[in-house]
């Protein structure tokens, strides 16, 4: 049963499988979202082996073990990242975190609800797999977004997750997104396979979040630490996460709005 209560609208990312791409996704993600005057949180949820910051070339002394122990405020790991981004470190190499106990994690879900002051999206970074720490923030989101490559272990374990998530009877939107493919044809055949194996073994239908070209940019913008979007703004994989991004805002836009939310984004970073 939810019991987050927020104003903010909440994306997990999350995976079957390890290697698909799920952390810088969301990294990248948040930017294009905060271009769109929005306040955009990414809270790192990968319980003992968190990498956000990692990959943004921070070295930050407080992270997310220290709210669950209550050593400081939620306010106080807040990093900023950009204008309208922050993101809060998780813990890398700490068991505690690993293995919470049911009410550890309600207590830690309870203190990151006070987000709702410093967000209008928050987007959870999860680790891959199946257990109890992924699932207790796929419940809590408005819209899970699944990451996977078009690799036959991949899409088995992205498989694996929409079961758990379905037979969890969680109340956010389900979607798929392909990353590292080589044409918008794989990302299509590799999704439709996924809907007609959830249509007919789950009774469900999982909606389709795109895809992300394989690239060169994103292998060198991980190895620089800086997000790709940044410092490859005109690369196939920047367009695609820009594409992401405004497919998700203009869900919550008011139809009044005009503005291409794409173009917004692609003003921001050309």
């Amino acid at each position: 049963m939810k019991e987050y209560s927020t104003k903010a609208k909440i994306i997990t990312m999350t995976s079957g499988k390890g290697g698909v791409g799920k952390t810088v996704t969301a990294i990248n993600l948040g930017l294009c979202l905060s271009a769109t005057d929005k306040r955009v949180v990414i809270v790192d949820v990968d319980l003992g082996l968190a990498n956000v910051d990692i990959l943004l070339g921070l070295n930050q002394p407080y992270n997310i073990y220290h709210v669950l122990t209550n050593q400081i405020p939620l306010e106080k790991v807040l990093v900023d990242i950009a204008p309208g981004l922050q993101i809060i470190p998780g813990g890398s190499g700490q068991d505690k975190l690993a293995n919470l106990t049911e009410f550890e994690r309600q207590h830690l879900i309870q203190l990151l609800s006070d987000l709702n002051n410093h967000a209008d999206w928050i987007i959870f970074d999860t680790s891959a797999g199946i257990d109890r720490n992924v699932i207790s923030f796929v419940d809590l989101a408005d819209l899970i977004i699944v990451v996977t490559t078009p690799e036959p272990s991949a899409i088995t374990d992205a498989y694996a997750m929409i079961k758990t998530a379905v037979q969890n009877q969680v109340s956010g939107k389900i979607c798929v997104l392909l990353n590292r493919v080589v044409s918008r044809h794989e990302a299509r055949i590799c999704h439709q396979r996924l809907l007609q194996v959830s249509r007919k073994f789950l009774g469900t239908s999982i909606y389709d979040a795109g895809y992300i070209l394989e690239d060169p940019c994103v292998g060198q913008s991980v190895k620089m630490r800086k997000p790709f979007v940044l410092e490859f703004p005109r690369s196939q994989a920047s367009c695609c996460v820009m594409s992401l991004a405004s497919k998700i805002a203009k869900n919550v836009q008011p139809p009044q709005q005009k503005t291409s939310l794409l173009r917004r984004v692609a003003n921001l970073f050309w």
